[in-house]
């Protein structure tokens, strides 16, 4: 089915930024839209950003608009999420999927084991 593999997660300060990658062993061109959600402790995963599979359309939960920004490797199977600006708010285990549908969201892989953020001073 193919796996992901997120990385770039650590400890940042408040302001500081960080680059995730998520690398899939599939095709991402022919999965199509790619995504990033985020699972904050104790509460639900939620979506954060998605890419179309030409990377010409992006979108963005309102909290991260104008701080992160998401892009996609077709030739190398990885999309990105550059993080600026971050704040303890954005605290979370971070995911990345292949989506198949929007509300509900649904996927094409199974979830790999996602990297931890931590912004704290």
């Amino acid at each position: 089915q193919g796996q992901i593999l997120e990385s770039g997660g650590g400890l940042v300060q408040p302001g500081g930024s960080l680059r995730l990658s998520c690398a899939v062993t599939r095709n991402i061109y022919r999965l199509g839209t790619m995504a990033w959600y985020r699972q904050p402790p104790g509460k639900q995963r939620e979506l954060v950003a998605h890419i179309s599979n030409g990377g010409e359309n992006t979108g963005y939960t309102d909290s991260v608009k104008g701080r992160f920004t998401i892009s996609r490797n077709n030739d190398q199977n990885t999309v990105y999420l550059q993080m600026d600006s971050l704040k303890p708010e954005d605290t979370a285990v971070y995911y990345c999927n292949a989506v198949r549908s929007f509300q509900p969201d649904t996927f094409w892989l199974n979830w790999g084991r996602g990297t931890q953020v931590t912004v704290s001073s």
